[in-house]
Protein backbone atom coordinates (compact mmCIF):
# COMPACT_ATOMS: atom_id res chain seq x y z
CA UNK A 1 0.00 0.00 0.00
CA UNK A 2 1.29 3.53 -0.46
CA UNK A 3 2.15 6.33 1.33
CA UNK A 4 3.64 6.46 4.95
CA UNK A 5 2.66 4.55 8.00
CA UNK A 6 0.33 7.14 9.23
CA UNK A 7 -1.34 7.22 6.29
CA UNK A 8 -2.23 3.62 6.66
CA UNK A 9 -3.36 3.81 9.89
CA UNK A 10 -5.95 6.85 9.36
CA UNK A 11 -7.10 5.17 5.59
CA UNK A 12 -7.67 2.03 7.71
CA UNK A 13 -9.38 3.78 10.32
CA UNK A 14 -11.70 6.14 7.91
CA UNK A 15 -12.60 2.76 5.99
CA UNK A 16 -13.49 1.24 9.59
CA UNK A 17 -16.14 4.43 9.59
CA UNK A 18 -17.20 3.92 6.01
CA UNK A 19 -17.67 -0.11 6.36
CA UNK A 20 -20.06 0.29 9.96
CA UNK A 21 -20.96 3.67 10.25
CA UNK A 22 -19.50 4.58 13.70
CA UNK A 23 -17.65 8.12 14.53
CA UNK A 24 -14.44 8.61 12.10
CA UNK A 25 -13.93 11.37 15.20
CA UNK A 26 -14.21 8.81 17.34
CA UNK A 27 -12.33 5.88 15.80
CA UNK A 28 -9.44 8.09 15.34
CA UNK A 29 -8.95 9.80 18.89
CA UNK A 30 -9.83 6.50 20.38
CA UNK A 31 -6.82 5.10 18.71
CA UNK A 32 -4.62 8.32 19.33
CA UNK A 33 -5.50 7.78 22.78
CA UNK A 34 -4.64 3.85 23.09
CA UNK A 35 -1.51 3.86 20.88
CA UNK A 36 -0.66 7.24 19.70
CA UNK A 37 -1.63 5.50 16.41
CA UNK A 38 0.98 3.23 16.60
CA UNK A 39 -0.16 -0.25 15.22
CA UNK A 40 1.97 -2.46 17.04
CA UNK A 41 2.33 -0.79 20.65
CA UNK A 42 2.19 -2.88 23.53
CA UNK A 43 1.05 -2.04 27.24
CA UNK A 44 3.99 -2.74 29.73
CA UNK A 45 1.46 -4.57 32.56
CA UNK A 46 -1.24 -6.57 30.65
CA UNK A 47 -1.77 -8.11 27.00
CA UNK A 48 -3.33 -4.97 25.58
CA UNK A 49 -1.86 -4.56 21.85
CA UNK A 50 -2.14 -2.95 18.87
CA UNK A 51 -4.05 0.40 17.59
CA UNK A 52 -6.64 -0.30 20.26
CA UNK A 53 -5.12 -2.04 22.71
CA UNK A 54 -7.28 -4.75 22.93
CA UNK A 55 -6.19 -7.28 25.42
CA UNK A 56 -5.96 -10.86 24.59
CA UNK A 57 -9.78 -12.07 25.59
CA UNK A 58 -11.66 -8.86 24.34
CA UNK A 59 -9.69 -9.54 21.21
CA UNK A 60 -10.88 -13.30 21.08
CA UNK A 61 -14.40 -12.28 21.78
CA UNK A 62 -15.04 -9.23 19.17
CA UNK A 63 -13.20 -11.70 16.25
CA UNK A 64 -15.43 -14.51 17.67
CA UNK A 65 -18.58 -12.27 17.25
CA UNK A 66 -17.88 -10.43 14.28
CA UNK A 67 -14.59 -11.63 12.31
CA UNK A 68 -16.87 -14.14 10.21
CA UNK A 69 -18.60 -10.24 8.68
CA UNK A 70 -14.96 -9.38 7.29
CA UNK A 71 -13.37 -12.52 5.79
CA UNK A 72 -11.84 -13.96 9.39
CA UNK A 73 -14.61 -16.81 9.50
CA UNK A 74 -11.53 -19.07 9.49
CA UNK A 75 -10.36 -17.16 12.89
CA UNK A 76 -13.91 -16.93 14.41
CA UNK A 77 -14.58 -21.16 13.51
CA UNK A 78 -11.22 -21.46 16.12
CA UNK A 79 -12.38 -19.26 18.86
CA UNK A 80 -14.08 -21.30 21.23
CA UNK A 81 -16.06 -20.29 24.65
CA UNK A 82 -15.35 -22.02 28.19
CA UNK A 83 -16.58 -20.83 31.56
CA UNK A 84 -17.14 -17.75 30.13
CA UNK A 85 -13.15 -16.88 28.47
CA UNK A 86 -12.49 -17.21 24.85
CA UNK A 87 -9.64 -19.96 23.67
CA UNK A 88 -8.33 -21.41 20.80
CA UNK A 89 -6.94 -24.81 20.58
CA UNK A 90 -3.95 -24.86 18.33
CA UNK A 91 -1.44 -22.31 20.06
CA UNK A 92 -0.13 -21.22 16.98
CA UNK A 93 -3.53 -20.35 15.26
CA UNK A 94 -4.09 -18.72 18.56
CA UNK A 95 -1.02 -16.72 18.40
CA UNK A 96 -1.54 -15.92 14.12
CA UNK A 97 -5.59 -14.32 15.45
CA UNK A 98 -4.08 -12.25 18.15
CA UNK A 99 -1.22 -10.95 15.71
CA UNK A 100 -4.28 -9.70 13.47
CA UNK A 101 -4.29 -6.94 16.21
CA UNK A 102 -1.24 -5.64 14.98
CA UNK A 103 -3.17 -5.25 11.30
CA UNK A 104 -4.54 -1.73 10.81
CA UNK A 105 -7.03 -2.51 8.74
CA UNK A 106 -8.51 -5.46 11.01
CA UNK A 107 -8.19 -3.81 14.32
CA UNK A 108 -9.94 -0.67 12.77
CA UNK A 109 -13.34 -2.91 11.74
CA UNK A 110 -13.10 -4.60 15.02
CA UNK A 111 -12.80 -2.02 16.85
CA UNK A 112 -15.45 -0.24 15.53
CA UNK A 113 -17.58 -3.33 15.40
CA UNK A 114 -17.66 -3.04 19.15
CA UNK A 115 -18.29 0.50 19.74
CA UNK A 116 -21.11 -0.03 17.76
CA UNK A 117 -22.00 -2.73 19.72
CA UNK A 118 -21.95 -0.33 22.53
CA UNK A 119 -23.75 1.99 20.99
CA UNK A 120 -26.58 0.19 20.63
CA UNK A 121 -26.63 -1.09 23.79
CA UNK A 122 -26.45 1.99 25.81
CA UNK A 123 -28.92 3.37 23.49
CA UNK A 124 -31.30 0.50 24.60
CA UNK A 125 -30.71 1.85 28.27
CA UNK A 126 -30.78 5.71 27.73
CA UNK A 127 -33.27 6.07 25.56
CA UNK A 128 -31.19 8.80 23.57
CA UNK A 129 -28.45 8.38 20.88
CA UNK A 130 -25.35 7.83 22.10
CA UNK A 131 -22.42 10.10 21.60
CA UNK A 132 -19.06 9.66 21.05
CA UNK A 133 -17.42 10.66 24.37
CA UNK A 134 -20.74 8.08 25.84
CA UNK A 135 -18.40 5.15 23.41
CA UNK A 136 -14.92 6.44 25.23
CA UNK A 137 -17.03 5.92 28.72
CA UNK A 138 -17.98 2.31 27.60
CA UNK A 139 -14.38 1.83 26.71
CA UNK A 140 -13.26 3.07 30.40
CA UNK A 141 -15.88 2.00 32.32
CA UNK A 142 -17.50 -1.08 30.54
CA UNK A 143 -20.74 -0.82 28.64
CA UNK A 144 -22.23 -1.30 32.03
CA UNK A 145 -20.56 1.05 33.95
CA UNK A 146 -21.05 3.73 30.78
CA UNK A 147 -25.20 2.67 31.37
CA UNK A 148 -24.83 3.31 35.11
CA UNK A 149 -22.79 6.63 34.68
CA UNK A 150 -24.66 8.06 31.94
CA UNK A 151 -28.01 7.18 33.14
CA UNK A 152 -26.57 8.92 36.49
CA UNK A 153 -25.54 11.97 34.52
CA UNK A 154 -28.31 12.52 32.56
CA UNK A 155 -30.68 12.76 35.71
CA UNK A 156 -28.28 14.73 37.72
CA UNK A 157 -24.92 16.00 35.62
CA UNK A 158 -23.93 17.83 38.30
CA UNK A 159 -23.62 15.06 41.50
CA UNK A 160 -19.93 14.03 42.14
CA UNK A 161 -19.57 10.77 40.62
CA UNK A 162 -16.93 9.12 42.86
CA UNK A 163 -19.39 7.54 45.36
CA UNK A 164 -21.33 5.46 42.49
CA UNK A 165 -17.92 4.27 41.37
CA UNK A 166 -15.48 3.52 44.43
CA UNK A 167 -13.22 1.39 42.88
CA UNK A 168 -12.79 3.19 39.56
CA UNK A 169 -12.11 6.70 41.95
CA UNK A 170 -9.56 4.54 43.85
CA UNK A 171 -7.98 3.36 40.88
CA UNK A 172 -8.04 6.51 38.87
CA UNK A 173 -8.10 9.47 41.29
CA UNK A 174 -6.88 11.94 38.17
CA UNK A 175 -10.09 11.73 36.38
CA UNK A 176 -12.65 11.52 39.06
CA UNK A 177 -10.86 14.00 41.54
CA UNK A 178 -9.29 17.02 40.35
CA UNK A 179 -6.01 18.52 42.32
CA UNK A 180 -7.29 19.78 45.22
CA UNK A 181 -8.52 16.78 45.86
CA UNK A 182 -12.43 17.39 45.41
CA UNK A 183 -14.49 15.06 43.57
CA UNK A 184 -15.53 15.93 40.01
CA UNK A 185 -19.29 15.98 38.96
CA UNK A 186 -20.44 13.53 36.25
CA UNK A 187 -20.50 16.46 33.70
CA UNK A 188 -17.29 17.21 34.21
CA UNK A 189 -15.60 13.97 33.67
CA UNK A 190 -17.55 13.41 30.75
CA UNK A 191 -16.36 16.99 29.18
CA UNK A 192 -13.12 15.89 30.13
CA UNK A 193 -13.09 12.45 27.85
CA UNK A 194 -15.13 14.35 25.30
CA UNK A 195 -11.98 16.94 24.94
CA UNK A 196 -9.41 14.58 25.30
CA UNK A 197 -11.02 12.41 22.39
CA UNK A 198 -11.30 15.62 20.30
CA UNK A 199 -7.84 16.67 21.03
CA UNK A 200 -6.76 13.46 19.63
CA UNK A 201 -8.75 13.31 16.40
CA UNK A 202 -7.42 17.31 16.18
CA UNK A 203 -3.73 16.06 16.59
CA UNK A 204 -4.25 14.37 12.64
CA UNK A 205 -3.79 17.23 10.36
CA UNK A 206 -3.45 15.83 7.22
CA UNK A 207 -6.73 14.82 5.07
CA UNK A 208 -7.95 11.38 5.04
CA UNK A 209 -8.16 9.58 1.47
CA UNK A 210 -9.52 6.50 1.16
CA UNK A 211 -7.17 3.88 0.55
CA UNK A 212 -9.87 1.77 -1.61
CA UNK A 213 -12.37 4.89 -3.36
CA UNK A 214 -14.02 1.90 -5.35
CA UNK A 215 -15.65 0.17 -1.75
CA UNK A 216 -19.20 0.09 -2.52
CA UNK A 217 -21.75 1.50 -0.22
CA UNK A 218 -22.23 -0.34 2.55
CA UNK A 219 -20.09 -2.99 1.85
CA UNK A 220 -18.13 -4.25 5.16
CA UNK A 221 -15.97 -7.50 4.17
CA UNK A 222 -11.89 -6.86 4.78
CA UNK A 223 -11.54 -9.11 1.99
CA UNK A 224 -8.63 -11.97 1.82
CA UNK A 225 -7.52 -9.92 -1.61
CA UNK A 226 -6.94 -6.65 0.60
CA UNK A 227 -4.32 -8.46 2.24
CA UNK A 228 -3.09 -9.89 -0.82
CA UNK A 229 -2.65 -5.82 -2.18
CA UNK A 230 -1.06 -5.08 0.72
CA UNK A 231 1.99 -7.91 0.04
CA UNK A 232 1.70 -7.42 -3.61
CA UNK A 233 2.92 -3.40 -2.80
CA UNK A 234 5.14 -4.67 -0.71
CA UNK A 235 7.04 -7.03 -3.00
CA UNK A 236 6.47 -5.18 -5.56
CA UNK A 237 8.98 -2.34 -3.71
CA UNK A 238 11.92 -5.28 -3.59
CA UNK A 239 13.39 -5.20 -7.24
CA UNK A 240 14.72 -8.93 -6.77
CA UNK A 241 10.70 -10.14 -6.56
CA UNK A 242 9.33 -10.68 -9.88
CA UNK A 243 5.95 -13.15 -8.61
CA UNK A 244 3.01 -11.58 -7.23
CA UNK A 245 0.54 -13.46 -4.64
CA UNK A 246 -2.27 -14.76 -6.34
CA UNK A 247 -5.14 -14.50 -5.45
CA UNK A 248 -5.72 -18.39 -3.96
CA UNK A 249 -2.68 -17.28 -1.74
CA UNK A 250 -4.95 -14.86 0.27
CA UNK A 251 -5.10 -16.66 3.19
CA UNK A 252 -1.36 -17.40 3.31
CA UNK A 253 -0.50 -13.88 2.76
CA UNK A 254 -2.99 -12.85 5.46
CA UNK A 255 -1.59 -15.03 8.16
CA UNK A 256 1.79 -14.02 7.39
CA UNK A 257 0.93 -10.17 7.38
CA UNK A 258 -0.65 -10.76 10.71
CA UNK A 259 2.42 -12.59 12.19
CA UNK A 260 4.58 -10.22 10.76
CA UNK A 261 2.80 -7.31 12.03
CA UNK A 262 2.46 -5.67 8.53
Amino acid sequence: MQGSPGNRVTNAIAMASRRTGVDFSYLLGQAKIESSLNPTARAATSSATGLYQFIDQSWLAVVNKHGSEYGLGWAADAIKQSGGRYYVADPDLRQQILDLRKHPETASVMAAEHAADNKAYLESRLGREAQPVDLYLAHFLGVGGAAKFLSAHDANPDATAASLFPSAARANRSIFYDRSGNARSFAEIRDRFAAKLQKGSDAIGDPVQYADASLPDGAKMVQPADYVRIETQRLSDQPDVTVAPQPQTARLAYLMLATLGR
